[in-house]
């Protein structure tokens, strides 16, 4: 049965300050809603630079409570205003020497719903997360808003197959996967990794990279955002590898139980050979 979600994702530029990036964010959410989506997810760390290309103390200085920090009080704010489902990626602490790289997921009545801590955090040159970010410790929660069910996994972590699967298991319908991934690193895998999770799981997967490049480094983010569907497939085209852009697709969620049916991946699962995976 037909059940149409029109879902928006942002892929933006560094502003240079937190106040302008937040308050462009909010315009591009504002016109996400009045193009009819129902669902909106910000880039990882969206309020702030990718900092993580150096290792120093003071960018500690972008972490915020969630949800009671002020991104995300604002957040909700604009969720009641636009009567839109938005993921919002922020940098969070919880307690002096606790900090997470996080999204807080906001129902369409400005409802706080809960959070997802990024698992896989990476330590390569670029890319100096473990400098700031503890494991996530928070599970694979997906949530139940006012237009499915939603689940988070972030930037790194889409390359291990587990916590897709998991989020599929707890009834995901549609993944935010928020990032900051550069050119060259893994522009091949970036078309590649999504669509086939979104097979293997059967649900839809929302791929957002940030876009330029930013002062802290010379890490070149490359866009091309997307949404993918059950089949792989790429719901309308692909953003612009260069330019900051608002993409907004209608995702048919009907589709999902057409192909769990078809192809029967979650039927045929055998999680009784699979005591291997999870030993040391």
């Amino acid at each position: 049965m037909s059940h149409v979600v029109r879902a928006a994702l942002v892929q933006a530029t560094w502003t240079g300050d937190t106040e302008s990036m937040i308050a462009k964010h909010e315009e591009h959410a504002r016109e996400a809603a009045r193009q009819g989506a129902k669902i909106i997810g910000f880039q990882e760390v969206f309020n702030a630079p990718y900092f993580c290309q150096v290792q120093d103390p003071e960018h500690y200085r972008w972490a915020e409570p969630v949800p009671d920090g002020p991104t995300v009080r604002r957040m909700q704010d604009l969720a009641r205003e636009t009567g839109m489902v938005i993921v919002v990626p922020v940098f969070e602490v919880e307690q002096s020497g606790f900090y997470y790289n996080t999204a807080a997921v906001i129902d369409a009545d400005g409802s706080y719903l809960g959070k997802y801590r990024k698992h896989h955090i990476p330590q390569v040159k670029g890319f100096w997360e473990k400098y700031y970010f503890k494991p996530g410790n928070a599970g694979w929660p997906v949530f139940d808003t006012a237009v499915g069910k939603v689940g988070v996994y972030i930037c790194y972590d889409r390359h291990f197959p587990e916590g897709w699967r998991q989020l599929g298991l707890n009834g995901a319908q549609l993944v935010y996967n928020p990032s900051a991934t550069s050119r060259g690193l893994s522009g091949y895998l970036w078309q590649l990794e999504q669509p086939a999770s979104a097979v293997a799981n059967e649900y839809f997967v929302a791929a957002i990279n940030r876009v330029g490049q930013e002062e802290y480094g010379d890490n070149d983010f490359y866009g091309t955002s997307y949404f993918v569907d059950p089949r792989g497939q790429f719901v309308g085209d692909v953003a612009s590898d260069k330019e900051e852009e608002l993409l907004v697709r209608d995702l048919d969620f009907g589709l999902i139980d057409e192909v769990r049916q078809q192809w029967a991946f979650y039927r045929d699962r055998r999680p009784d050979a699979y005591d291997g995976l999870v030993e040391p």
